[in-house]
């Protein structure tokens, strides 16, 4: 396994072209599973783990890793599996979601994938709202399972969605009253938890699930009035089935109807490359997930409301 995430640092050329590549792992059983390179950070054979008492049953223990402590999630065990037998012999994902780094542990890791974000579907219908699906591909023949991991840490370590009352406070509520946001996001938790935050300020919200139907909205709305009446901006994910949010970007600023709209992109991606990126696709503006105030006081400045003193 050493190795194989190595020139990661150099697959930043993907982004923007609707192409990302997945590293493919299992569990326990046959399924296969697929997570973002660029969330990952390592991946090593699982080292001996500290058991601490009163956390979360998924949790499988903390790990010592390069001079950090890192608790180590039993990914099969935070969907609703059983535990993962002979640890020992398992591999942990070292990941970056949420300006948190955590651990995986999955029963093997086989190999990374290059793909487009077309191919990338959201679950099918009928999966039910408990499922940790956020998109599923095909690969070699057999679906592959892409997780909602920002569903998974929020069920083990839920982030506050407050929006602290001083950030409220900076501007009247019946000036924010008439305004409304786009937001794009394939996580219905991350859905929620940034309308939570939005909503506090005295704004709408409308809520879609990839970058297509987002560009498919604002689309429509330009039919019929500048898209910007409408909406005051967008807050978009970068991970997205479809048409990730840089492609998403690329094409709102693209278009002439559409490129006056404020763009917000809000992702728990990571790394030195995304204000490079936000910068090549023309956004406005770049958040790491998820801090309710700073989302909060981003939309403020974008509305041009100027906080009192």
């Amino acid at each position: 396994m050493a190795g194989i995430l190595d020139s990661v640092n150099q697959r930043t050329q993907l982004v923007g072209q609707n192409r990302l590549e997945l590293l493919l792992f299992k569990l326990g059983g046959i399924q296969r599973y697929g997570i973002n390179v660029f969330k990952v950070k390592e991946v090593l054979q699982c080292p001996p783990l500290t058991a601490l008492p009163k956390l979360h049953r998924a949790i499988r223990g903390i790990a010592h890793i390069r001079g950090q402590t890192i608790s180590v999630i039993d990914m099969n065990l935070a969907t609703g599996g059983r535990a993962i037998d002979n640890i020992e012999d398992r591999f942990i994902i070292i990941t970056e979601y949420n300006r948190s780094i955590q651990g995986f542990l999955v029963g093997s890791v086989e190999r990374i994938i290059n793909i487009n974000w077309e191919d990338i579907l959201p679950p099918p219908n009928g999966v039910g709202r408990y499922n940790y699906m956020t998109a599923v591909t095909e690969i070699d023949g057999s679906l592959v399972e892409i997780l909602d991991v920002e569903k998974i840490l929020d069920e083990i370590a839920p982030v506050n969605t407050e929006v602290h009352a001083d950030v409220i406070a900076q501007v009247p509520m019946e000036v924010m009253a008439n305004k409304r946001i786009l937001v794009a996001d394939d996580s219905s938790v991350a859905r929620k938890q940034i309308q939570r935050a939005i909503t506090a300020l005295g704004i709408e919200c409308d809520l879609v699930k990839d970058g297509k139907e987002a560009l498919e909205v604002l689309l429509e709305v330009s039919k019929t009035q500048p898209v910007i009446e409408k909406y005051a901006l967008m807050i978009s994910d970068v991970e997205m089935p479809e048409m990730d949010g840089y492609t998403l970007t690329s094409a709102v600023k693209g278009n002439s109807d559409l490129k006056d709209l404020h763009i917000i992109l809000h992702t728990s991606l990571s790394g030195i490359f995304n204000q490079a990126m936000v910068e090549k696709v023309g956004a406005n503006d770049f958040i790491a997930k998820f801090n309710p105030d700073e989302l909060a006081t981003a939309v403020q400045k974008v509305i041009n409301i100027k906080p009192k003193h």
